[in-house]
């Protein structure tokens, strides 16, 4: 085993710091009882009972948690088919189409996306809202949930749903009992990660989005615009948690433990 060189802790602490040193200033700075946001005046949480009376902040949280909800539900389930029919059907016309469609979100720029969103509800006179915020963030994470579902689909068992359909299973049940149960960690993870992009997306809700569908992201946006208030740092560090517990979840159900049972069919 190589011993950890001064080099190599050096580095990883400029790395760690370089990405979390922000995050952890604005949020000790959400407990600052100073109203000038650069200036300490002691701990307090007066931001956070503020946040209460915010009624366009509080309800701009609850539109982006509805969206990010539903488009991750949506998300979870086409996720999982588009991932069911990649693993377990390697050979038809239009796989390498259906691939290619699928994975193109992850590296497409989000602008790009987001435009090209724009455009096709524009041209189908859909008129912008809370519905098409929902399907462009299922557009965007429906990748990550299949990406997840399929690693999870390569590495089972298949000869566990070859023995159910031999003794006499049905293709359909034998995919809610055998193969849906075994894969059920990567379901739910592709879930929580399907729910953290959205939550905390402002690219894409920003050229989608309509009157009464402002997220939490726009409204931390424009309200930043005009100066940056302790109640931001205070918001900023609610969706800093409910992201990172969202995101643990996520790895930790992605772990794709194997079963040690198979579900009775």
């Amino acid at each position: 085993m190589r011993r950890l060189s001064a080099f190599n802790v050096v580095s990883v602490a400029i790395g760690l710091a370089f990405l979390y040193l922000p995050i952890v200033i604005l949020v000790i700075y959400s407990f600052n009882a100073s109203r000038l946001v650069s200036v300490w005046g002691g701990f307090s949480i007066r931001w956070y009972r503020a946040l209460i009376e915010d009624h366009a902040m509080l309800d701009a949280a609850r539109v982006s948690i509805t969206i990010a909800l539903v488009s991750a539900a949506a998300a979870t389930v086409l996720g999982t088919f588009v991932a069911l029919v990649l693993a377990r059907l390697a050979r038809f016309p239009g796989r390498t189409l259906l691939s290619t469609m699928t994975y193109a979100p992850l590296v497409m720029p989000e602008v790009i996306t987001g435009l090209s969103l724009l455009l096709l509800f524009v041209a189908v006179g859909f008129d912008r809202g809370f519905w098409t915020v929902t399907i462009a963030h299922t557009t965007l994470t429906m990748c990550f949930v299949t990406i997840i579902v399929q690693a999870r689909l390569a590495d089972m068992d298949h000869s566990l749903e070859e023995a159910a359909m031999d003794l006499g299973c049905p293709p359909l049940r034998t995919l809610l009992t055998v193969t849906l149960p075994m894969a059920a960690p990567a379901v739910i993870a592709g879930f929580l990660l399907a729910f953290s992009l959205s939550l905390d997306d402002l690219i894409i809700a920003s050229f989608t989005t309509g009157p009464g569908a402002t997220t939490l992201p726009i409204r931390i946006y424009s309200e930043v615009r005009l100066g940056v208030k302790p109640e931001i740092n205070a918001i900023c560090t609610l969706m800093i948690g409910t992201v990172a517990i969202a995101v643990m979840l996520a790895a930790w159900f992605g772990r794709g433990r194997r079963a040690s049972t198979v579900p009775p069919i």
